[in-house]
């Protein structure tokens, strides 16, 4: 496929910073060029391309694989985006009362003080110059730049939503409580993502953005707020009896809205997720739940068929006579025991016969009304039965899914729980009915399976592989041999936005070659992000989008079901992937180990 004519001799073609083995930013050195590139690409994508995200000065482009990526990035010489005119954006204006925690820091740093920087961020007329971070983020631009301050050596684990903050040469607005790092001068009532307005920003690229200095923000009633209407109870569903610590509901996620903040979440381990719905006879893509460290309690509605996988835990199920009906035995062909997921004439079975017969084939049940249930194996859920699930014994996540799928309304084409954003269903509660989705047709209950992914025991010290790159040069030669030759521990603060270390008690931590502020950009899954602590954080599903801080490297693809088993206190080794490479070339990367092994 063509994606343009010879590039013009008077605009160099953007460098290419590789992030990972499946995407790569182009370095396009200023906001026009940013425009002018990512309008194209989102007219005129790669093959295999899968999501286009513009940033102050660099377009991260991100593929299905590491092949379209390497061929990506091989076309990009012969591409001449063409001239854009942008868009004419509305003129939105947004109360601020000034009394954010960093306002006097902001005065010190500008010289301006506290008066001074409320009159140089009303006075200027901020143009909203590109999306990311969080849904309903926009990053704000004004002529002459009036307020130019760094961000904060460490970023806030919380803050709060309406925050009104500054970064670099941007301002901007936490459309919901987040993870961050700028600085906070005030605080807003405005509404800025709303997912049940169209369209749902308030802030667009291209429109203009007046701040307005207020003592006191004032929230209007909606009289025409409809309550929503309460949905008629599930026949065919599980009931939540104990949640456990936290367990969401997830499935593939959302890619290919990055430019409106929209992480892709999603299964924290992939991997696992797929795996239980191919155990129970589902596409991939069904919503499946995660359970962070077990203690899950569902009753069913129904006859049911659940898989478990990722972290290995273990369960009961447990009956009363009263809810549980008389079952037939297992279907049966002439040559004896039909096969899981068949029906007795050999065609695809039914749920119920799917669940008779998987009951069957990993059948653990002693005498009474207990029994215990498989792991990466189908077991039948019949009618009034209670799963339990005991604590995982090793890992973070598990991954269960039921046949057909859970059926909850879909958020911006996916049913994923996003915990940054708040997008999606919300953690399941107790007395949550989840309605399953009627069984796939054709589709044929699977045989017990080894786990995909080798979760750690207790004490186990991990190793993941990570491609050095995109801002490895902006690291001193040093750093890359302390990101490898240090044990990290994993902190407790960690959560599905991304795994956080302790801070090392001795030795170095990761130093910067240049001290000077990055400006934002695209980051993708397994980024290591490395903050002025010099502490990196691994990026996972629910990350931004955009970060400030430059990223070291990026875990390999294959090595991120691994990285989302990472419970608190596990020592954590890295292992630059590909020995030959050379760290700091921003070349193609080797797409396998010193051993030959693909990642």
């Amino acid at each position: 496929m063509s994606t343009g004519s010879s590039p013009s001799q008077d605009r160099p073609v953007p460098a290419v910073r590789w992030a990972g083995t499946e995407a790569f930013l182009l370095d396009c050195g200023s906001l026009p060029e940013v425009v002018r590139w990512h309008a194209h690409l989102a007219a005129h994508p790669f093959p295999g391309q899968v999501d286009v995200l513009a940033a102050a000065t660099t377009v991260l482009v991100s593929f299905a694989s590491a092949r379209t990526a390497r061929a990506g990035a091989s076309a990009v010489g012969s591409v001449t985006p063409a001239e854009s005119a942008g868009e004419q954006g509305r003129t939105v204006e947004i109360p601020v009362v000034y009394d954010g925690e960093d306002l006097a820091e902001v005065a010190r740093l500008t010289g301006l003080g506290e008066r001074g920087v409320v009159e140089a961020h009303t006075g200027a007329l901020w143009t909203a110059a590109f999306g990311g971070f969080a849904p309903g983020f926009a990053y704000l631009v004004a002529d002459g730049d009036p307020l130019d301050v760094p961000r904060r050596d460490s970023p806030r684990t919380a803050v709060p939503a309406g925050s009104v903050a500054l970064a670099g040469t941007f301002s901007a607005v936490y459309p919901r409580s987040s993870p961050g790092g700028w600085q906070l001068i005030g605080r807003t009532n405005a509404v800025l993502w709303d997912e049940k307005r169209e369209p749902p920003a308030l802030i667009r690229p291209g429109d203009t953005v007046r701040y307005r200095a207020v003592r006191e923000l004032v929230t209007v009633a909606d009289d025409d707020a409809v309550a929503p209407a309460r949905p008629s109870p599930a026949v065919h569903a599980l009931v939540v009896e104990e949640p456990g610590m936290q367990t969401l509901v997830q499935d593939l996620g959302r890619p290919g809205l990055g430019d409106l903040g929209v992480p892709s979440s999603g299964a924290a381990d992939r991997a696992s997720a797929a795996q239980a719905n191919r155990l129970v006879g589902n596409e991939a893509s069904a919503a499946v739940l995660e359970v962070t460290l077990g203690g899950l309690s569902v009753t069913a509605r129904g006859h049911h068929v659940l898989a478990l996988a990722g972290a290995p835990v273990t369960g009961t199920i447990t009956r009363s006579e009263e809810a549980s009906p008389a079952r037939p035995g297992p279907s049966t062909t002439a040559a004896g025991t039909a096969g899981p997921g068949t029906a007795a004439d050999g065609g695809p079975a039914t749920v119920e016969e799917a669940a008779q017969e998987t009951a069957s084939v990993a059948e653990t049940e002693p005498t009474g009304h207990v029994r215990n249930v498989p792991f990466c194996a189908p077991f039948a859920l019949y009618d009034g039965e209670r799963l339990r699930l005991d604590s995982a014994s090793r890992g973070l996540r598990c991954c269960v899914a039921v046949r057909g799928g859970l059926d909850l309304p879909e958020v911006l084409g996916s049913r994923s729980t996003d915990v940054l954003s708040g997008t999606g269903p919300d953690p399941v509660a107790t007395g949550d009915v989840l309605p399953v989705r009627p069984a796939p047709e054709g589709r044929a209950v699977g045989e017990p399976e080894p786990p995909e992914v080798d979760v750690p025991a207790r004490g186990e010290t991990v190793t993941l592989r990570v491609a050095p790159g995109p801002r490895d040069d902006w690291f001193t030669p040093e750093s890359l041999t302390t990101l490898t030759a240090r044990t990290w521990r994993v902190a407790t603060n960690s959560n599905r936005v991304g795994v956080r270390f302790e801070e090392p008690r001795d030795g170095p931590v990761l130093e910067r070659a240049r001290t000077e502020e990055l400006a934002s950009e695209g980051v993708v899954t397994g980024s290591l992000q490395v903050p002025h602590s010099g502490v990196p954080v691994l990026f996972l599903a629910d990350h931004p989008v955009t970060g400030g801080y430059p990223v070291i490297g990026v875990v390999v693809p294959r090595d991120l079901a691994l990285a989302a088993q990472l419970a608190p206190g596990t020592d954590v080794r890295f292992h630059v992937a590909g020995a030959g490479r050379t760290p700091r070339s921003q070349a193609t990367p080797d797409q396998t180990t010193s051993t030959g092994e693909s990642v």
